[in-house]
C-alpha cells in the first residue's frame, strides 16, 4: 500500500495532483500533464518568461513540449495493476480539511499555515520554508481555515496587536493610522494656530510699517517746526543784540555831544581867561603909577564860571551796568534753557511707539536694568549721615555739619538721589531700624517746612513704600494702601518711566511683588528714602 502510494505520488502531476496524462518533461526535469503545463504557461505568455511551477526555474523562449513516452508507459502500467488513488483523507483535502493554497487543481491537505505568508501549505509546497533561509524565519502554525480572519481588511496585514480602546485585534498599520489620525488632528490645530499667528504678525508688520512712516513724518515735521522756533529765538536774540548795540551807540552819541558841548564852552572860557590874564599882565608890567591907577578901574570884572570848578568822571564805568544786565539776561536764559531742555529730553524719552517690554519675571531679568544710585548731600536732612560713597543713609540724633542749601529737607528725615531716573531702571534698598520709606519723587517736591507737600507719599509729587516692623503700606497723595507680603530687609524697585509703571518687590531668595503703580509720570524722578534707622542703596550684582 505504501509503495503503491509512493508510486502514485511520484507519477502525479503537481498541478492537477492526479496521475500524469500525456506526461511531458520540461528542461528543468520536472514532469507535468501536457494540458496542465500548457495552460499554466498560457497564463505566463504575457510576461514573456515561463517558469516551472515547482522549482521556479525560468525559460526563454517558451519550451516546446514533447510527450515523455517512458513516463506514459509507467502510468499505464500503474493503472493496469488496478491500484488507484489512495483514500482521499490521506493526501487530498476533504470538506472539513484545510486545503493547500498553493496547489492548483485538486488540492492536498495543508500540513502547516504560515502567519507571514498568510497561506496554508501541503507538505510538498511547504518544503521551501525548510530549505530557503528567508522563509525559515516565518512563523508556522497548525493548519487554520480562519487564517484570513487574522488579516486586516484595510491593510492586508496580519493583526498582531490588540487595541484596548476598540477591544479588537489590529495590525501595526492600524496603530500607525490611528496615531497618524490623532497627530494629524493635532497638526491641523497647530497649523491653524500658526496660520492665525502669521496673519496676526502680518497685521502687526503692516501696523509697524505705518508707524515707521508716522514716526518719520512726525520727526520730520518736529525737526522743521523746532528749527523754525529756534530760528525765531535766534532772530529775536539777534534783534535784541542789535537793539542794545543801537541804544548803546545812540547813548554814546548823546553823551558825547554833551561832553563836546561842555568841552567847547570850557575852551571858550579858557580863551577868555587867557585874554584877561594877558591884559592884567600888561597892566602889571606898566611902570607909570599914574597910568596903572588910571587904567585899573577900566578893566572888566571877571565873569563867574557857569561850570563846576571840577568835573567828576567815572573811568570805564559808563556802560558796565548794561553789560551786567546782559550777563544777568544770559544767566536767566541759561536757567530757562536748562529747565526747558530737561522738559524736552523728558518728552523725547517718552516717545515710545511700541508697547512697553513686559516686566521681568526673575531677579536676573530685573538686574538687566539695574542702576547705581547715590544720595545728594545737598538734599539730606541734617540728622542723616551719608556714607559708603553716599549710598548708605543713617539716622543720627546729633545734627551733621551740613552747609545751608535750598534743596535740603529741613524738617523730615529724607534725602533724594543725585541721579535723575528715566527709561527703565531697577535698584534695591537694604534697610534696618524702626521705619523706612522707599520712595521716588519729582525734583520740585518742597523741601522746607513740615507740611504734606514735603513728605514722601503725602502729595502728588511722590510715591512711597513704608516699611514698618515687618509690615508694608503704599502711600501716594495721602492715600494709604495696606499691603500683605513676606517680610524682608531688602526692597526692590522697578521703574518703567515711559510706560508709567512703578513696582515694589520684597527681595529674598525669591522676588515677591508687593505693589504696582500704573500712572503717567510728567517729570523725571529721583530715588529717595525717609529713614528712622538706616538704608543702603545696594550696588548692582
Amino acid at each position: 500500500m505504501e509503495q503503491n502510494q509512493l508510486d502514485r505520488e511520484t507519477l502525479s502531476c503537481s498541478i492537477c495532483l492526479d496521475l500524469l496524462k500525456d506526461p511531458v518533461t520540461i528542461p528543468c526535469g520536472d514532469s507535468y500533464c501536457m494540458k496542465c503545463i500548457r495552460n499554466f504557461w498560457d497564463e505566463e505568455d504575457q510576461k514573456g518568461i515561463h517558469s516551472c511551477p515547482q522549482c521556479r526555474e525560468t525559460f526563454t523562449p517558451r519550451p516546446v513540449l514533447k510527450k515523455n513516452t517512458m513516463l506514459a508507459a509507467l502510468v499505464e502500467q500503474l493503472k493496469k495493476t488496478g491500484l488507484q488513488a489512495a483514500p482521499a483523507d490521506l493526501c487530498y483535502a476533504g470538506p472539513e480539511d484545510v486545503a493547500c493554497d498553493f496547489c492548483s487543481g485538486r488540492k492536498r491537505k495543508a500540513t502547516e499555515s504560515c502567519l507571514v505568508c498568510l497561506t496554508s501549505f501541503c507538505q510538498k509546497h511547504l518544503q521551501p520554508h525548510y530549505d530557503v533561509a528567508p522563509l525559515k524565519k516565518h512563523k508556522l502554525m497548525k493548519p487554520s481555515k480562519n487564517l484570513q480572519e487574522n488579516i486586516c481588511s484595510c491593510h492586508d496585514e496580519v493583526m498582531k496587536m490588540f487595541c484596548r480602546t476598540d477591544q479588537k485585534c489590529i495590525c501595526y498599520l492600524c496603530s500607525v493610522d490611528e496615531e497618524r489620525t490623532e497627530r494629524q488632528r493635532e497638526l491641523e490645530v497647530r497649523r491653524e494656530n500658526i496660520q492665525q499667528r502669521i496673519q496676526d504678525r502680518e497685521k502687526d508688520v503692516k501696523l509697524l510699517q505705518q508707524e515707521l512712516e508716522a514716526i518719520k513724518h512726525s520727526a520730520d515735521k518736529t525737526v522743521e517746526d523746532s528749527g523754525k522756533i529756534f530760528t525765531q529765538l535766534i532772530r529775536l536774540i539777534q534783534k535784541r543784540s542789535s537793539d542794545v548795540k543801537q541804544q548803546i551807540r545812540s547813548q554814546q552819541e548823546t553823551e558825547g555831544s554833551r561832553v563836546k558841548e561842555l568841552q567847547e564852552k570850557l575852551e571858550q572860557e579858557i580863551t577868555e581867561l587867557k585874554r584877561k590874564d594877558a591884559e592884567l599882565k600888561q597892566l602889571s608890567d606898566t611902570e607909570d603909577h599914574n597910568q596903572f591907577l588910571h587904567n585899573y578901574p577900566s578893566l572888566s570884572a571877571l565873569s563867574e564860571s557857569t561850570h563846576s570848578s571840577s568835573i567828576k568822571i567815572r573811568p570805564l564805568s559808563y556802560f558796565e551796568d548794561v553789560t551786567a544786565a546782559v550777563s544777568e539776561l544770559r544767566d536767566q536764559l541759561q536757567d530757562i534753557l536748562r529747565d526747558a531742555w530737561t522738559n524736552i529730553s523728558l518728552r523725547l524719552t517718552e516717545v515710545d511707539v511700541l508697547l512697553s517690554e513686559p516686566e521681568p519675571k526673575s531677579r536676573a531679568g530685573f538686574l538687566r536694568y539695574s542702576c547705581e544710585i547715590t544720595q545728594d548731600p545737598n538734599t539730606a536732612n541734617s540728622r542723616l549721615l551719608l556714607s559708603e560713597g553716599n549710598r548708605k543713609v543713617t539716622w543720627r540724633n546729633k545734627p551733621q555739619s551740613y552747609s545751608s542749601h535750598p534743596d535740603r529737607f529741613t524738617d523730615y528725615l529724607q534725602v533724594l538721589s543725585r541721579e535723575s531716573l528715566t527709561g527703565r531702571c531697577y535698584w534695591e534698598v537694604e534697610w534696618r531700624g524702626i521705619q523706612v520709606f522707599v520712595a521716588v519723587a519729582y525734583k520740585n517736591i518742597s523741601r522746607a517746612g513740615r507740611g504734606n507737600e514735603c513728605v514722601f507719599g503725602a502729595n502728588d509729587k511722590s510715591w512711597a513704600l513704608e516699611c514698618y516692623q515687618g509690615s508694608y503700606t503704599f502711600v501716594h497723595n495721602r492715600i494709604r494702601t495696606s499691603i500683605s507680603g513676606p517680610g524682608s530687609s531688602r526692597v526692590g524697585v522697578y521703574l518703567d518711566h515711559g510706560a508709567g509703571i512703578l513696582s515694589f518687590y520684597s527681595v529674598s531668595e525669591t522676588m515677591t511683588l508687593l505693589h504696582r503703580v500704573q500712572t503717567t509720570f510728567t517729570q523725571t524722578l529721583h530715588a529717595g528714602v525717609y529713614v528712622v534707622g538706616s538704608a543702603e542703596f545696594c550696588k548692582p550684582k
